[in-house]
């Protein structure tokens, strides 16, 4: 196999498996301040149990997310040297921010977190809650920040020729805010929301179906799903402005994601088909001119589309973006339905009397994950063959020095490797669920036990 291609496929695998994690340490520390917020105002001990328990599910998480994220600083070196030379400044600004931004306060205060109850005081854990949560939401701001870069360079200089080329910062805050970043930030932000927010309703939603902890886990619904709620339709129009942004910066990339190939007519929104790139047609259900209309406010708008590039620049797996781009939004506008209904009903008071709602939410965790999984895949695939866009080819990134049997066998190592990593990480999830937020000793507080008097749990 060609080592371009491996050592692609070795980068996605092992970036995939990663943001599994991220993004539910972020949204799940979300939570947890809403959860010990409430502890504070309350004094409802109810409310310093739901912290303690999702505590011990964040510590699981947030572990296997660094061990897991160790892996891909070595691979920039090994399989992409040219690349890490070419945007070492940049990249090496940005990592230097999350260290002393972003990693530095959230490990700080990680140990008061989790070691810190019955030590210091219950405004100081929360505080120390707080900063954790803020700790990984500005580690995602510059992780972000020199991705965004990637895909709309700005404020540097390119210095040197051929593989002594780099590139060079000449404004940092050029560098930092370039015109993708901010959407790019809020985009990433609010899907780290969605996923803490559905596995809390996950949890919620099992423990009730199998009658367990059922005060508990009701009043741990409602506050994932206010979360949820808002996080879900505040990425509808994020999206949108994404979206924009894309067909300014990046048109080859959005011509992938509608399949529009006509040079410039009036484009297409499809909501679902199959690009046929040898042909160069779209055949699925659409909306004629959809695209054009949300880009323009105008049906007959043209739009560029593949054919106005060279066949030399435009993504190298059209279908693929094609795909993802609309798997991430199908996942997001079911996700909006179903809690805008769940919300309702939670309302109406008769949402906890529907199981088959309740089982769907069991498995609605998955959701979240697909969607941040495809929409990074449209990203970074759309971006092809660029790695810089516009600058870099991924063709030019890779390292001299390494050979495809190399490439191949490291794959398989961490494929053996994350496997086991996430065997671990099921199983430990799973008897922490099964473990319950009470141990030997502690009260129930749902409604069933509350009924038959005191009861410790057996």
């Amino acid at each position: 196999m060609d080592v371009e291609l491996l050592s692609r496929i070795q980068f996605s695998f092992t970036i995939s498996f990663h943001y599994i994690y991220p993004p539910l340490s972020i949204g799940l520390g979300l939570v947890m301040v809403m959860m010990e917020g409430m502890y504070l105002k309350t004094k409802n001990p109810i409310y310093e149990k739901m912290t303690r328990f999702y505590t011990k599910i964040f510590s699981l998480i947030f572990g296997i997310g660094v061990a897991t994220g160790i892996v891909m600083e070595f691979e920039f070196g090994t399989n992409w040297a040219t690349y890490s030379k070419y945007v070492g400044d940049v990249f090496g600004s940005a990592l230097a921010a999350e260290g002393i931004f972003a990693f530095a306060l959230e490990s700080g205060f990680l140990g008061v977190l989790l070691f810190g109850w019955n030590k210091v005081s219950a405004r100081m854990h929360f505080f120390s809650t707080v900063m954790v949560t803020l700790g990984s939401m500005f580690s995602a701001i510059w992780i972000v920040v020199a991705n965004s870069w990637q895909q709309t360079p700005t404020g540097f200089k390119v210095v040197g020729q051929g593989l002594r080329a780099r590139a060079e910062i000449t404004d940092f805050w050029a560098m930092a805010l370039n015109p993708s970043s901010l959407e790019r930030i809020l985009h990433v932000w609010l899907g780290a929301f969605i996923s803490g927010s559905f596995l809390v309703l996950s949890i919620s939603a099992y423990y009730i179906l199998k009658n367990r902890y059922v005060d508990f886990s009701r009043r741990t619904f409602r506050l994932a799903l206010l979360v949820a709620t808002f996080s879900c339709v505040s990425q509808f129009f994020s999206g949108h402005q994404s979206a924009g942004i894309v067909a300014k910066y990046q048109p080859t990339k959005l011509a992938a994601m509608e399949g529009h190939y006509p040079a410039m007519a009036p484009a297409d929104l499809y909501l679902f088909g199959y690009v046929d790139a040898y042909k160069e047609q779209v055949k699925g259900l659409k909306i004629p001119g959809g695209l054009s209309f949300l880009l323009h406010q105008d049906f007959s708008h043209p739009v560029k589309g593949l054919q106005a590039f060279p066949r030399e620049d435009r993504p190298g797996a059209p279908n693929l973006v094609f795909q993802t781009y609309h798997l991430m939004l199908i996942i997001g506008v079911f996700m909006i339905f179903l809690t805008l209904y769940s919300y309702f009903l939670l309302w109406k008071g008769v949402f906890f009397d529907k199981p088959w709602l309740l089982q769907i939410f069991v498995w609605s965790v998955l959701l979240p994950q697909l969607a941040n999984q495809a929409g990074w895949f449209t990203a970074e695939t759309g971006r092809q063959p660029w790695v810089v866009y516009g600058l870099l080819r991924t063709s030019d990134a890779l390292s001299q020095s390494v050979k495809a049997h190399q490439v191949l066998f490291s794959l398989i190592m961490f494929t053996l490797v994350y496997t086991l990593l996430f065997v671990l990480f099921i199983y430990l999830l799973h008897k922490k669920i099964q473990h319950g937020p009470y141990s030997r000793g502690d009260i129930d507080h749902s409604p069933l036990h509350k009924s038959m008097g005191t009861q410790i749990l057996k």
